[in-house]
């Protein structure tokens, strides 16, 4: 699978409804979504592998990488496509040892330079910052700066900056001008889906950024 790391991230809610995330993941990558990373922070290991297995057929079916959070274990079960860790999970380097060279490692970077600087040197695929805005889903200090991105690459980082929390069309696109190579999305996405054709709206209106790009 040829990897692009440009584009519209998704990532998934926390969702029991296994049909009503598959409908709204099929709009959004048929939309022109780039990556998919299954994320439920809650759900049952039964559960999991159900939701996990459903979207990586569907990711395949539309021929776009699948991204596991957290669970490793879960990565090599299914042979999904890589593994995305927050900075509580195993490190980049125990990730990278356990999934081997192939597949996409992941790594939250918060607004912390150090950590990105530190994940492409230990084997990660691309870097994620954030949250720059308040988040309708994840809890925390809105502290990363824009200046993060150019920072970033005037300190060496070369691996693919992904920005999310809290992003929308509108307050991504400064984010993208400065240089940011994907914009992950969970609510504007995920809970736009109160009428039919609002999710691929979305979509769409992400993907329209990096157009000239």
């Amino acid at each position: 699978m040829n990897t692009r790391f440009r584009g519209l991230y998704l990532v998934t809610p926390d969702w029991d409804d296994t049909d009503r995330l598959l409908a709204a993941s099929a709009e959004a990558l048929a939309a022109g979504a780039a990556l998919l990373q299954y994320r439920h922070k809650f759900a049952s290991p039964e559960l999991r592998v159900e939701q996990a297995s459903a979207l990586l057929a569907l990711c395949r079916r539309h021929g776009v990488p699948f991204i596991v959070n957290d669970h490793v274990d879960l990565c090599l079960e299914l042979g999904a496509d890589g593994v995305h860790v927050g900075g509580l999970d195993a490190s980049v380097a125990t990730v990278r040892a356990a999934v081997g060279p192939d597949r996409i490692v992941g790594a939250s970077c918060y607004g912390q330079l150090p950590l990105a600087l530190d994940a492409q040197a230990t084997g990660a695929s691309y870097v994620a910052f954030g949250g720059f805005y308040p988040s309708r889903v994840k809890k925390y200090a809105v502290t990363t700066k824009l200046a993060i991105i150019e920072d970033a690459r005037a300190a060496g980082l070369t691996l693919p900056t992904v920005v999310i929390g809290g992003m929308t069309p509108e307050n991504a696109a400064p984010l993208v001008e400065a240089g940011a190579d994907m914009v992950a999305a969970i609510s504007s996405i995920y809970f736009a889906d109160y009428r039919a054709g609002d999710v691929a709206a979305a979509a769409q209106a992400f993907t329209g950024l990096f157009g000239n790009r």
